[in-house]
């Protein structure tokens, strides 16, 4: 039975890769600190299991064999910091937060997709620019009381 769960997993990987090197010219991971993910006890089995350096691996190997090109951007990029529209750096957040309201522009953020947006953004050369993003937040409106205790809310606080 262990054999045929590691057989569906080798098979969705491959497919997956597949379908994804097939469908982009551009691919871009982000180098995770899986070691020192595997080390919070509620969610090592889960990761240890999703084959994520093998997934890296194949997509690597398809995307040289189909011309694609790939690339990774470090661990240290901050694509869950940075608001993906305005580049406003929020800071460190909980997992537990999976959505929140930027201080700059406003708008509402998933923090899945606007990981992603920033990822795609790192990975065809753009860099978070510091100086703008703390120049912007230092002359933003202030928030309301509304809005501050909806943020206060979001953040877990």
């Amino acid at each position: 039975m262990h054999n045929q769960v590691a057989d569906t997993r080798k098979d969705f990987l491959h497919k997956l890769s597949t379908k994804i090197v097939n469908d982009n010219q551009v691919i871009v991971l982000e180098d995770l600190n899986v070691s020192g993910m595997v080390k919070n006890r509620k969610l090592a089995r889960a990761i240890s299991q999703q084959g994520w350096y093998e997934f890296r691996v194949l997509c690597e190997a398809k995307s040289e064999k189909l011309g694609r090109e790939f690339r990774v951007i470090s661990r240290w990029e901050p694509t869950s910091q940075v608001c993906a529209d305005c580049g406003f750096k929020w800071g460190k957040l909980d997992l537990s937060i999976r959505s929140l309201l930027c201080l700059n522009c406003g708008t509402q953020q998933d923090r899945d997709l606007n990981a992603a947006r920033n990822i795609q953004k790192v990975g065809i050369g753009h860099c978070h620019d510091y100086k703008r993003t703390q120049r912007q937040s230092k002359t933003g409106l202030p928030a309301s009381v509304n809005e501050a205790s909806r943020i206060t809310a979001l953040l877990g606080r």
